[in-house]
């Protein structure tokens, strides 16, 4: 059975309501590391003194989430899965500068 990453449902409940877990193929995650660049720091810094939303670093932060997503996603398809539970992301930094985002959830097949 093949399942295309777009009908994988992703959920951070342990269960989805009306569904029965038919099989269980285990944790399936994704992760990426993604540093400041020199140019965007710069003009965080100078941000950071008027106060607000610092974007540039929202943005690489919304990428490597992203990335980190699908990932996961591309792994839970390899196993057939046709959900993932329990899906949790963490943050954590590597070095200064750089930060590693992990999505990590277990993949099943759902009745």
């Amino acid at each position: 059975m093949t399942v295309s990453k777009n009908d994988i449902l992703v959920v951070t409940t342990d269960s989805v309501p009306g569904r029965e877990v038919e099989a269980v193929f285990g944790l399936v995650r994704g992760s990426t590391v993604r540093a400041k660049h020199f140019g965007s720091d710069i003009v965080a810094s100078l941000r950071s003194l008027v106060g607000g939303e610092v974007k540039e670093y929202a943005a690489l932060l919304a990428g490597a989430r992203e990335q980190a997503y699908d990932r996961m996603i591309d792994q839970a398809a390899l196993f057939g899965a046709n959900a993932v539970l329990a899906v949790r992301m963490e943050t954590s930094t590597i070095q200064q500068g750089a930060s590693e985002v992990m999505c990590y959830g277990t993949a099943v097949r759902l009745k």
